[in-house]
């Protein structure tokens, strides 16, 4: 069987491959599919759920799509599924933007929580995946992406950035979600 990941973000793509070994995977770029999915929806549940039927609907593959992003407690859990566009610029003025907000606030309790849907047309299923932590007083680190310079996950005492990849996909909300995908696929 194979599975089209609704994705355009070449970063989610390298994490989420390697975890799907031995499942045929066809990214939107060998697709040529260059058009923004609005992703609308209050829940990241819906927002993978819209892509997911997005992708379905035009190339009647079935589809695995995922929204994720981080809830911090003391901001009311924002940026949450407004993680990508947060400062409606980048990755870098999204950290700065965070580390701003939390000025002065001792609570830095954060979460990354990661909602997989897979769609074959008929039902929808999800699988969900979170990494507790903290977000960090400073930006550090050179590895991965979005708010890995900020966040420490929870047994660990520095960033996401700074522990590196192959820290990242073996503890990382996306990689919890993903395994509970693939324990799935296994068991049909």
């Amino acid at each position: 069987m194979k599975y089209i990941l609704a994705t355009h973000n070449i970063n989610k793509i390298n994490e989420i491959k390697p975890l799907l070994k031995n499942i045929k995977i066809i990214s939107l770029k060998e697709l040529n599919y260059n058009k923004d999915i609005i992703e609308n929806g209050k829940t990241f549940k819906d927002n993978a759920l819209i892509k997911a039927k997005t992708i379905y609907d035009e190339f009647k593959i079935p589809v695995i799509s995922d929204d994720s992003g981080l809830l911090v407690k003391s901001l009311n859990n924002q940026p949450g599924i407004n993680s990508k566009g947060y400062s409606n610029k980048g990755d870098l003025e999204n950290n700065l933007k965070i580390l701003k907000n939390l000025e002065g606030i001792k609570d830095r309790t954060a979460e990354f929580v990661t909602v997989i849907c897979l769609y074959d047309g008929i039902k929808p299923l999800f699988f969900k995946g979170v990494m507790q932590g903290v977000i960090s007083s400073e930006i550090k680190g050179e590895d991965g992406f979005g708010y890995d310079p900020i966040f420490i996950p929870k047994g660990f005492n520095k960033t996401i950035s700074e522990l590196g990849m192959s820290v990242k996909e073996e503890i990382s909300h996306r990689t919890k979600a993903i395994n509970s995908l693939v324990n799935y696929l296994t068991m049909e």
